[in-house]
Order: structure tokens, then C-alpha cells, then sequence
């Protein structure tokens, strides 16, 4: 069996919510040890579920180790000190001035551990508003996502916490790119070893071709004119319904496409001369938002899907979540890995690499503290001053009751 790339390696994990544990998942995925280190009351992703975890939790959690450590007391800070000592990379998403409170700063953990890779995904990178906070929605507000995205034409967020998720990606890269500069014998600097990503940076840079096609109509008509959003600029990309209400999302990119569609669905506008280009078509938008509408209308969605495939029309249903994972190219080998939890089994999508994921095990979403006195002591702690942890607090072992799911009610 292939090793996974990562294989040998440790991280520490310290952080909530979403954008450290998700960039901690795909280092897992990718076949490092994750050490996810919490609070006593745990990350708050284990009870927003009717008080216990929720779906964010176990599918980023699940092939993780968890150890419960209270930061805040001197022992406790001691207790994690010794596991980073053993780490490669940190990983975590806290506020800068709980960094500082806590005392886990980039430098005080270089003083434990000189070779570790340090990264911190924190609200605001460099800048005047560094020490200011930032979540998804913060920065989906700040970097012009948030104002084109209304619900009853209030600024709203798009729902799915993309930003914090790309943040989480951007650090893996900034972390491989720190291990591979140490495998070329380039990464003996503190800044090769320092992986800074915020969330606002983050949003800039997926914005940056709306952002620069702004700057390029400023150029070229003297105004900020906008550009559209993608399936509003060629007509005929988006959604459309079919005859038996179902939604078919169409893939409506060039001339040729057009043509195809046409063709597939015997409209006379396949020849017409007048809607040959996107260019005219865009002129008269709402008539070809309406020929297509009316198209869709008159077919089922099994009959326009055979219609379309058989042209090379690119299409898909639009599909309601509870239905994503009925596919059968979700089913493929390596798309869906099979994790257990409490008793419930789930399919877990796999991080997506070329070819298929190798069949490697992995560990169920860990209990809170599940593994905090087995890494403590393998750290070089004795069952003594494990014990003594304990006792006052510092630390906390297994909890296997704690953030359990309340029970569901019979409805009347």
C-alpha cells in the first residue's frame, strides 16, 4: 500500500469552529497525525446540535486525536508545551490578543520547539487592523462578496463558511510549502517556518478577478462599471425549470454551446444569424432568457437530460442536499469515506487528489479528551504528574458523556 505523503508527521491542532480544524483535516487526510487540542468545555462545534456535535465537527474531526488542555492555567500551558515539543506544525485559529493571554504566540512556541512551522489563520493579516476580529461572514462583508448577495434586498451571507474554508486551504499550502523548503534545505529561516493567513487577505485574493475587472472598466470606460454575475452575462447559463418542476442547470459558456443546445432541443434559433454570438445574444438578453425558459418549460428533465447529453451539452440537476451523496459518481472508489460515530455510520466525502484515495483506516471523531492522558505520557509525562493534572484541572481525561445529543422528541 502507497504511504500517504504526510505519513510520519505531527500536528497540533488549537482551534475552533471551522478554518484550523478544516486545514487540520486535509493535513490528516493527507496522512499526519493530528493532535486536536481543546478546552475543557471543548471545541464549540461538539454541541451545536441539539447539545451535541454537529455535522462540522464530525467531518473534520474524524481520523483526529483529541487532548483537553485549560491554556489559561500555568500547568495546563506546560502540559501542551511538552506536546508541541514533539509536533512539526501548529495550526490555529485564535484570536491575537488570546494568543498572547495564553501565551502561544509564534514566539513563544519557538522558544519550545525552534523547528516548528507556526501558522496562525487569524482575522486580519499585517496591516492597522491586525488585532481586529474577523469571521466568514466579516470578511464576505469586507471584500465585496456580502453587498451582491441579497435576500429581500438585505446584504446577506452566502450561507456556506467559503472563506474560512479557503483560509484553511491556504494554510495547508503555506505548510507543505514549509516542509518541502526543509527538504531542500531552504527552510532554515524563522520566516520559511511562519505560515500567516487571514481571512480578509483570503477574501481579497478569490475576489481578485472582480476586483481587477472593476479596475479594468474604470480603464477602458472611465467609470467603475461592474461585472456581471457569471450566468447573468451569458445568457442561457443558469437555472432553468423543466416540465415536471425540476430544476436543470445549464452550461451555456461559448457559441458552440448554444448551438448545441439548440440543436438538442430542435429550436429554430440554431440557425438564426442574429443570436450566432454571445456578443448579439447579450444584446437582446431577456429574449433569449425567455426562449430558453420556455425551452426547459416543455420537456421533462429526463428528456431534456437524454436531449443534452447526447449533444455534449454540459447540464446538471440542482440538487437539494439530502440528495447529493445519491449519486453514483459520489460513489465511486475514493470519493466517500465510511466513518462511524455513537453508533451512527456516515459517508464522509474524502479529500479530493489524482487517482483514487488509498484504503487507509481511520479514526472515529474523537471523545473529548479521549487521548489526553496517552500522548501526555508518551510526551515524557509520568502517570504521577498526569495524575496531578488532573486533579487540579489542568488537564482533562476521556469524557466520553460530555456534549452527548438530547434526545428527540415524538412529534404529536
Amino acid at each position: 500500500m502507497a504511504q500517504l505523503p504526510l505519513a510520519g508527521r505531527r500536528v497540533i491542532e488549537l482551534g475552533t469552529m471551522l478554518a484550523a480544524p478544516f486545514a487540520a483535516h486535509i493535513l490528516s487526510q493527507l496522512g499526519a497525525e493530528v493532535i486536536k487540542v481543546e478546552p475543557p468545555a471543548g471545541d464549540p462545534t461538539r454541541s451545536l446540535v441539539r447539545g451535541g456535535p454537529s455535522g462540522t465537527f464530525i467531518a473534520y474531526s474524524h481520523g483526529k486525536k483529541s487532548v483537553c488542555i485549560d491554556l489559561s492555567r500555568p500547568e495546563g500551558r506546560g502540559a501542551f508545551f511538552k506536546l508541541l515539543e514533539t509536533a512539526d506544525a501548529l495550526v490555529h485559529n485564535l484570536a491575537p490578543k488570546a494568543a498572547r493571554k495564553l501565551g502561544v504566540t509564534r514566539r513563544d512556541c519557538a522558544e519550545v520547539n525552534p523547528s516548528l512551522i507556526y501558522c496562525h489563520i487569524r482575522g486580519y493579516a499585517a496591516g492597522p487592523q491586525e488585532d481586529d476580529l474577523a469571521s466568514n461572514p466579516v470578511a464576505e462583508a469586507s471584500t465585496g462578496v456580502m453587498e451582491a448577495n441579497r435576500v429581500n434586498g438585505r446584504p446577506s451571507r452566502l450561507g456556506p463558511s467559503y472563506h474560512d474554508q479557503f483560509a484553511g486551504a491556504y494554510a495547508v499550502i503555506g505548510i507543505l510549502a514549509s516542509m518541502l523548503g526543509e527538504q531542500q534545505n531552504q527552510g532554515s529561516s524563522d520566516d520559511a517556518k511562519h505560515v500567516e493567513v487571514g481571512l480578509y487577505e483570503t477574501g481579497l485574493h478569490v475576489a481578485s478577478r472582480d476586483l481587477t475587472g472593476v479596475q479594468l472598466k474604470t480603464h477602458l470606460f472611465g467609470r467603475p462599471e461592474r461585472e456581471p454575475h457569471g450566468e447573468f452575462s451569458m445568457p442561457g447559463y443558469g437555472a432553468y425549470a423543466t416540465a415536471d418542476e425540476r430544476w436543470m442547470y445549464l452550461l451555456m459558456l461559448s457559441d458552440t454551446h448554444w448551438r448545441k443546445f439548440c440543436e438538442a432541443l430542435e429550436l429554430p434559433a440554431a440557425t438564426d444569424p442574429a443570436l450566432a454570438t454571445l456578443r448579439q445574444r447579450k444584446k437582446v438578453r431577456e429574449d433569449v432568457e425567455a426562449l430558453v425558459r420556455t425551452a426547459m418549460a416543455a420537456h421533462t428533465f429526463e428528456d431534456a437530460a437524454a436531449r443534452l447529453k447526447a449533444a455534449g451539452v454540459g447540464f446538471t440537476e440542482v440538487l437539494p442536499i439530502e440528495r447529493v451523496l445519491d449519486a453514483e459518481q459520489a460513489h465511486q472508489p475514493g470519493k466517500l469515506r465510511e466513518v462511524s460515530f455513537r453508533g451512527l455510520d456516515f459517508d464522509i466525502p474524502e479529500f479530493p487528489r489524482l487517482g483514487t484515495a488509498p484504503a487507509s483506516s481511520t479514526l472515529p471523531p474523537p471523545e473529548l479528551g479521549e487521548h489526553t492522558i496517552e500522548l501526555l505520557r508518551a510526551a515524557g509525562l509520568n502517570a504521577t504528574e498526569c495524575e496531578r493534572l488532573v486533579a487540579t484541572g489542568a488537564v482533562t481525561a476521556v469524557q466520553p458523556d460530555a456534549c452527548a445529543w438530547a434526545p428527540v422528541r415524538e412529534r404529536a
